[in-house]
């Protein structure tokens, strides 16, 4: 059975991309921690973190790079963080926030009542700062 990323990459539930690649998408979380939170999936159904290929992962971070750069211009924030937890959903995925500091930087403070229309502000500001920074990928 597909996984809930699986569908929205598919298209058959609605997400907010920012990215998308042979290997992988990214796109705004419904329950943000920070605004412009975005997730990096692959495209493959890879249960965990250590289940990735070496190859995969290195894209994963290589593109979560540039959206955590993306991050920084688009909310003035100091630096972009990068989370993995996956207890969620069985799908790896790489969560890339814009960060002030380290004590916001938990899953406690994520909005689960996020207004939709905040949601499509965030993915708009964060699409436009992307090929600012969005040299070709290697290889």
């Amino acid at each position: 059975m597909a996984t809930l990323f699986t569908r929205i990459i598919d298209g058959e539930i609605p997400g907010r991309f920012v990215w998308s690649d042979d290997r992988c998408v990214a796109f705004l979380t419904i329950a943000p921690i920070t605004d412009g939170h975005v997730l990096v999936v692959p495209h493959e159904e890879v249960e965990q973190l250590t289940d990735a290929d070496d190859d995969l992962l290195a894209h994963l971070v290589v593109v979560a790079k540039r959206i955590g750069a993306a991050q920084q211009r688009a909310f003035g924030a100091p630096r972009a963080a990068l989370l993995v937890a996956g207890f969620e959903v069985p799908h790896l995925h790489l969560h890339v926030l814009p960060a002030w500091d380290e004590s916001s930087l938990t899953f406690a403070n994520a909005r689960t009542d996020e207004p939709a229309e905040r949601l499509d502000a965030a993915a708009e500001r964060l699409r436009a700062h992307l090929p600012q920074v969005q040299p070709p990928l290697p290889g």
